[in-house]
């Protein structure tokens, strides 16, 4: 790992330790101040003079020279589980990601890393999910298998995971985003686990939430198994998606009222007699609707 990544994680990850790392938000403002006023290479250390010397005040620069003064802390925190780390520095990072303002800074992940360059289909839906919407998100599992998409899902009860364990039974290959801690996900053949905070962070809402962001970002299509009302994590992770063109969104027509107003703005309907993923195209709309 590179110097410049190694600098990136202890920036941005507490790796468990009781200390405040930056958002997002703040590093990116560290980044672009940094390449903008200083000229120093990307390996170089960064002091507090350095910080002083582009706005930052004291107490600011402190805590960041702080937080890159754990090197010990890096190692032993990287050496404790069976845990792969990739960040936005890496060029195999995943593109799809890459299109996310608010991507994540770095991925800790279990498993394949080659599924993240493989080419992906999303499912979504609620943990409520009638047993209509549980087979059609079966039938999506098995058809990302059947032709050779790897299926990318949340990993929740419900539909989540009625289209990874159908997609796995019939020999396909899962991606599936964890919104709780990484470390207590035995490794599987055919399964990435990924997360983006820590391997030992656990459960939050707002990691929940975020996740749903990651799983649109990394297909190609996504399939909306159910979606109960306008609101909860499949609303707003699909609004994104509609509200950013990520990519192609499908919605199984369960009747409920957060699917019927994802079909008005204009969501393609499909069901459970769908028999091929690659062959789905957007409706187009006409000059005559």
């Amino acid at each position: 790992m590179r110097r410049a990544e190694e600098g990136l994680l202890m920036l941005t990850c507490a790796l468990g330790q009781a200390v405040q790392p930056l958002t997002p938000a703040e590093y990116r403002y560290l980044s672009e101040r940094v390449h903008r006023f200083l000229r120093i290479d990307p390996e170089q250390e960064l002091t507090t003079e350095h910080l002083l010397s582009i706005g930052y005040r004291m107490s600011e620069a402190e805590r960041i020279v702080a937080l890159l003064d754990r090197e010990d802390a890096l190692h032993r925190y990287l050496e404790s589980e069976d845990v792969g780390i990739m960040t936005r520095l890496d060029p195999k990072y995943p593109q799809g990601l890459r299109r996310l303002n608010h991507a994540p800074l770095v991925l800790f992940y279990k498993g394949e890393r080659a599924l993240f360059d493989s080419r992906c289909v999303a499912l979504v839906g609620a943990r409520k999910a009638s047993e209509a919407s549980i087979r059609f998100a079966a039938r999506i599992g098995e058809l990302a298998a059947k032709e050779g998409f790897t299926l990318v899902s949340g990993g929740a009860v419900g539909a989540d995971q009625a289209a990874q364990r159908a997609c796995l039974k019939a020999g396909g290959r899962v991606i599936c985003f964890v919104p709780d801690a990484l470390k207590r996900y035995q490794t599987m053949p055919n399964v990435l686990f990924c997360s983006d905070e820590g391997f030992d962070c656990e459960f939050s809402a707002s990691r929940a939430l975020r996740r749903n962001h990651f799983i649109h970002a990394m297909g190609e299509k996504v399939f909306v198994a159910a979606c109960l009302k306008p609101s909860g994590g499949t609303w707003s992770g699909t609004s994104y998606n509609l509200n950013h063109n990520l990519c192609e969104v499908y919605v199984f027509d369960d009747g409920m009222a957060g699917t019927a107003a994802l079909l008005r703005r204009n969501c393609t309907a499909v069901d459970e007699s769908l028999h091929s993923i690659a062959d789905l195209m957007p409706e187009q709309l006409s000059i005559f609707d």
